[in-house]
């Protein structure tokens, strides 16, 4: 069951239900509103992170940029659009390989 944890915005609205359509079961979101969100981390159950650009400030990207790198986990960037998180997930090879292997 693979997992993403999506960092930005205040509400993800339907996006879990279509990350789960592409694969994605288990969608955690952390909105970075609040200052404590830079000390949260990334969870271990984690296998990727979605950065939702239009809606995070520059010190929690780097933080979490930075954990991802530490965890070796692959990191995406992508506004809060579907049209725009769909290409940065889907046309990845990297996710394209990681979804056929998880199913």
């Amino acid at each position: 069951m693979p997992s993403l944890l999506v960092v930005g915005a205040d509400h993800l609205g339907n996006m879990p239900e279509q990350l789960a359509n592409i694969g994605f079961d288990d969608v955690m979101h952390l909105s970075g509103r609040k200052s404590q969100s830079v000390r949260k981390g990334i969870p271990e159950k984690i296998d990727a992170v979605l950065v939702l650009t239009d809606y995070i400030n520059h010190n929690l990207t780097k933080v979490i940029k930075q954990q991802a790198k530490d965890q070796e986990l692959p990191i995406y960037y992508a506004k809060r659009s579907w049209c725009s998180v769909q290409k940065a997930l889907c046309s990845c090879e990297h996710v394209c390989k990681f979804m056929e292997s998880q199913q």
